[in-house]
């Protein structure tokens, strides 16, 4: 049993948020259980107006002179499942087990991020035996899908002065800084058009990829199902005359894309020729990516001819500007050795009958290169004479390696476990950058136990590094600097 593993108190929480459903924007139930859990341990608890929740717990004594410590994570879950899953993430608990050496879910995401961090923040504030200084929890809301709690956050709700983001996947590993990103929307409006006479209709799918957290997971070279499936679809049209009828790929704008759809049309005294080319496209994929996406299933059958057909003009267009869209990682840092300073998702692809929508994630840890990449994109889809516009923009966290908390965390994991932790820059949103921009007097700090494929359905928990996780944030809390 999940709830039986050590630390109790920290895993025992974790489990109860397990049932809770709590998709980004749909996350009432799990505010209203964090808000009744401060309630019922009879502190301070604030939801402010947008519905993060803040609980608030005096020192223990003779700890008063501590500087005030934040505990930040975020509410909401990433609702990832497998194609074979009938999970509703609206109504349904995650399905958690223990495999070895590890807690993950059967078939969908696990929601350890942020789901372990928040729930050692409230195995913090329910402990009777800590020794610890005034400390506070921030719960955030929408991390996953805009940040739109961190967004909210106003100032004068929060005292202490040292925020400990509770949200990094690598034990042993303290982050100092993180990317900033954009939203990048693309519209192409098209015209409905009457499937032509003598064409045969065909489904393809791309499927059986990892995918993975498009910030984090970038560096992995993982396929991105919809660079795949339009690939192929370019290829395809510098050989013959092809209609879009549908396009469905992608879920979630900071998942890697792990599957893709589309119906096509094709003369049908070509079906035979472009089977074939299938085959052969498949062979090529599947050996470029062996390593990265050993999965990588590509398939195509017959099927009914549909309604209508998107125009022509705006389908080559369409495809020609999705091949050339920049995706994955577009530049490393030369200040901090394998980090990724600037990438790119292209997640996700719909057409509705009347418009195709892309979304996509731009991330970098330099504002000038992220407007540069926004440019790259408004020149590419601008071209093909589609909408493009950037919402959601937050900023990169700069590392301070003169931090207090920094110095007096490194001090604390040396004294326990005999090693330096590494310190390092994160390339994926944390909502430090945001809540520094609202409180700048913070000395902020990121780090976590180790968790492997968030936002997939492979997520997974290493159950060793949590409690190291905890033991270190325990000890950190007895050793927190001065006033």
């Amino acid at each position: 049993m999940i709830e039986n593993l050590n630390p109790k108190l920290l895993w025992k929480s974790f489990y109860d948020l397990t049932r809770i459903p709590r998709p980004s924007k749909k996350e009432a139930e799990v505010i209203k259980f964090v808000k009744d859990f401060g309630i019922r341990l009879g502190l301070e608890t604030i939801e402010d107006e947008v519905g993060n929740i803040i609980i608030k717990k005096p020192a223990t004594p003779g700890m008063e002179n501590r500087k005030g410590i934040i505990f930040q994570g975020h509410l909401d879950m990433v609702p990832q499942a497998n194609s074979d899953s009938n999970h509703n993430f609206e109504t349904d608990p995650i399905e958690a087990y223990i495999d070895g050496d590890w807690v993950t879910a059967k078939g969908t995401t696990l929601g350890a991020d942020n789901g372990i961090g928040v729930a050692a923040a409230m195995a913090v504030f329910e402990s009777t035996d800590l020794e610890h200084g005034p400390v506070e929890a921030l719960f955030t809301v929408d991390e996953e899908a805009g940040m739109g709690g961190a967004f909210g956050i106003k100032a004068g709700l929060l005292d202490g002065d040292i925020l400990l983001n509770l949200d990094s996947e690598d034990e042993g590993e303290l982050y100092v800084g993180c990317a900033g990103g954009t939203n990048g929307n693309v519209t192409f409006e098209y015209i409905s058009e009457s499937v032509p006479e003598g064409y045969n209709a065909f489904s393809i799918s791309v499927k059986g990829l990892k995918g993975g957290h498009s910030g984090i997971d970038i560096p992995l070279e993982r396929a991105n199902s919809n660079k795949i499936l339009f690939r192929f679809l370019y290829e395809t049209l510098k050989k013959r005359t092809l209609r879009i009828a549908a396009i469905d790929g992608g879920s979630l704008r900071n998942a890697i894309p792990r599957e893709s759809f589309a119906t096509i049309l094709v003369d049908s005294n070509e079906a035979e020729a472009l089977m074939a080319e299938l085959v052969d496209y498949t062979k090529v994929v599947q050996a470029e990516f062996a390593s990265a996406d050993p999965g990588l299933d590509i398939s195509m059958e017959a099927a009914e001819t549909p309604d209508s057909v998107m125009d022509q003009p705006t389908s080559e267009n369409l495809i020609k500007a999705i091949y050339a869209c920049p995706n994955g990682v577009i530049r490393m840092s030369t200040d901090m050795e394998g980090l990724v300073e600037t990438s790119s998702n292209l997640a996700i692809v719909k057409a509705d009958g009347k418009k195709v929508t892309i979304l996509c994630l731009l991330r970098s840890s330099v504002d000038t290169a992220r407007e540069d990449l926004k440019n790259r994109f408004e020149c590419v889809f601008g071209l093909a004479g589609a909408d493009v516009s950037f919402d959601g923009e937050y900023p990169g966290w700069k590392p301070n390696m003169n931090s207090p908390i920094l110095k007096a965390s490194q001090d604390v994991y040396q004294n326990l476990y005999g090693k330096i932790p590494e310190i390092k820059a994160i390339h994926a949103g944390l909502e430090c950058g945001l809540l520094g921009g609202v409180y700048p007097h913070w000395d902020m700090l990121s780090f976590g136990p180790t968790i492997r494929f968030p936002h997939s359905p492979d997520e997974k928990v290493n159950i060793e590094t949590v409690q190291l996780f905890w033991d270190f944030l325990v000890e950190l809390l007895k050793n927190a600097p001065p006033k």
